[in-house]
């Protein structure tokens, strides 16, 4: 079965680390992120976001991820991503996940307290953890120069807390879904982390914090790709938002990265080869590599 998301955070938060949750849609997404875990004996959270669950179906997605769990000899927690389907939500809750997120942050702060409670009482009664959030993630449809991301209110956080009962809480600080994070130099919000830190025990979360690294965007543009002015966190950045009580940080860009690189290196030596096991074994194996570099980045090596 999969194990505790909340005690995987617990854990972290006390030792000052952060536990990886990566994106999976398919069964060698996950197979990179797990194979990595192994290596280096680290939990890890897999996730499926709305989009993934419409793409593969939450399913197959829930059994893949089952598996897993259970062939592996490291913790591994299953997360519902952004849910905003109330349908989805509770159908991950009555499947089993380990948690689940209800993403009500472009709502007003009275709208999200109530949305946030009510996901609280149904996942609270099959032992299901919950993830809010304050302050809002610019997404990958932005463009760069207009994005308007909101911080979350550190002077909200604890009455948002108290009041909703959520067990962890992701926060606005600055980053940015996708590839496009940021319109000029990187630069988070540590002064508002702080204030938040201060005012709350629960885990704290940060999604859009994949690195974006220069060589994986290097190789996917040597053999086709168009990633222009793409932009992701400095692992410098990183490491101080750990060492500030960051202690889940979400990572999905990095996967797409790898494993287009993979696909478009493969295809590009080997134009005569139809077979989808040798067009997708290299993606695979590129996204272990990836993930390898990220738990290694958070400080969850070892800490199975």
């Amino acid at each position: 079965m999969f194990s505790s998301t909340q005690k995987l955070l617990e854990k972290a938060h006390k030792q000052k680390y952060a536990v990886g949750h990566f994106n999976i849609n398919n069964m060698e997404i996950l197979q990179g992120i797990v194979q990595a875990a192994e290596n280096l004996k680290s939990p890890v959270i897999l996730a499926t976001s709305e989009g993934g669950i419409n793409y593969a179906g939450i399913n197959f997605l829930y059994e893949l991820a089952l598996t897993a769990s259970e062939l592996s000899s490291v913790p591994i927690a299953l997360h519902l991503d952004h849910g905003q389907d109330r349908g989805i939500i509770k159908k991950a809750i009555r499947l089993g996940y380990s948690s689940v997120m209800i993403d009500a942050s472009k709502d007003d702060f009275e709208t999200n307290v109530r949305k946030t409670k009510q996901v609280v009482q149904w996942a609270h009664a099959k032992g299901v953890a919950v993830e809010a959030e304050l302050g809002t993630i610019g997404g990958a449809e932005d463009l760069a120069s207009s994005r308007k991301i909101i911080y979350a209110n550190a002077d909200e956080v604890q009455e948002f807390v108290q009041r909703t009962g959520c067990d962890f809480l992701a926060i606005g600080i600055g980053t940015s879904h996708g590839a496009y994070k940021f319109a000029g130099k990187p630069h988070l919000q540590f002064d508002i982390l702080k204030q938040i830190r201060q005012r709350t025990k629960v885990p704290l979360v940060l999604h859009g914090a994949s690195g974006v690294p220069l060589s994986l965007v290097q190789e996917a543009q040597k053999y086709g790709a168009h990633l222009k002015g793409v932009e992701g966190v400095p692992d410098a950045q990183i490491r101080k938002a750990i060492s500030l009580g960051i202690c889940k940080i979400n990572t999905d860009t990095d996967l797409r990265l790898a494993f287009d690189v993979g696909i478009r290196k493969f295809l590009k030596g080997h134009p005569e080869d139809i077979d989808p096991r040798h067009i997708l074994a290299p993606a695979r194996e590129m996204i272990q590599k990836v993930v390898e570099q990220r738990l290694k980045l958070f400080g969850s090596a070892g800490k199975a």
